[in-house]
């Protein structure tokens, strides 16, 4: 995804000052060449080991997907896999994750999600250069500072992905939040104040893109998959990627207005406000699942 990014960032700025005619259609069209790449290589995907052991009873092909991530662990795997369905075998519903006894694992992905998006990130990966020619940056200028957002966000990312199991995914939400709150509040003061340069600007706009990669970027999809039993995994993860993407959608759709109508400024101070709410919601009710398998998990969970 953030390779993708880079690439879409790279891709508009070349189409964008090549000065081709409807340059907007173009930026896209090129999206059909990845996305059939894709589609021919998600066939190499392994499947899921609990879902073969839980649908197909195919111990031996679960065992080898297994073996290339952990070999010593794949017994201990299997059992606990077992141990589980023959337990959950019963209860399998998208009802069931708002039943009681798993109604609070739902919110945790819900507001996991709701907590991303109001994060800001997808007004500024999406409207970046328009932020950028807010503060008085050019339009090429903007859209080389798009490339440096692509290019931060993607090694940020390989960071968070190195660190998540190394000090934990609650560690990592206490690093971005804080980053968050500091570089949004930036922000919002580079366009309300007049003490700092707009040429500062995409440094705040780095720092926020640094902070996203490795916390909430790097910790969601992780997050939110592993808090469900098996059986309910695939209903809970839609649940909190509809959550996602429906407010990703909303966002997209109201910043220009309400950026046009009050400022970025004060855009900005609210994203830096609801990062505050997620720094306290991390720090009193999302759990710390590192080191710990999804059966572990969804022992001390439920």
């Amino acid at each position: 995804i953030v390779f993708g990014i880079v690439i879409a960032y790279v891709s508009n700025y070349l189409i964008g000052t090549a000065e081709i005619a409807q340059e907007w259609r173009w930026m896209l069209a090129v999206e059909g060449i990845p996305a059939l790449i894709y589609s021919v290589l998600i066939f190499r995907i392994p499947e899921s080991p609990r879902w073969l052991i839980a649908k197909k009873n195919d111990e031996e092909q679960a065992r080898a997907i297994l073996t290339r991530t952990d070999p010593e662990g794949v017994d201990e795997a299997i059992r606990l896999a077992i141990a589980e369905e023959k337990k959950i075998n019963e209860r399998g519903s998208f009802k069931a994750i708002f039943a009681k006894r798993f109604f609070p694992t739902t919110m945790l992905a819900i507001m996991f999600a709701f907590f991303n998006q109001v994060s800001g990130i997808n007004a500024i990966i999406y409207f970046a250069p328009r932020v950028f020619e807010m503060a008085g940056i050019s339009t090429e200028n903007a859209l080389i500072s798009t490339i440096g957002i692509g290019v931060v966000n993607l090694f940020a990312t390989f960071l968070g992905l190195y660190l998540i199991d190394r000090i934990g995914r609650k560690k990592l939400m206490y690093i971005g939040s804080v980053g968050y709150i500091i570089s949004l509040s930036l922000m919002a003061y580079n366009f309300l104040g007049t003490g700092i340069p707009s040429s500062w600007l995409p440094f705040f706009v780095f720092a926020f893109i640094t902070s996203h990669a490795i916390g909430q970027g790097s910790v969601i999809w992780v997050f939110i998959s592993e808090m469900f039993p098996n059986d309910l995994r695939a209903y809970g993860q839609s649940i909190g990627s509809f959550t996602h993407w429906i407010l990703a959608a909303v966002i997209a759709n109201v910043f220009p207005f309400f950026a046009n109508q009050f400022g970025p400024g004060y855009i900005f101070s609210f994203f830096a406000v609801m990062m505050v709410w997620q720094l306290l919601w991390v720090r009193f009710k999302m759990p710390e699942t590192k080191g710990k398998s999804l059966e572990e998990i969804h022992q001390n969970i439920h």
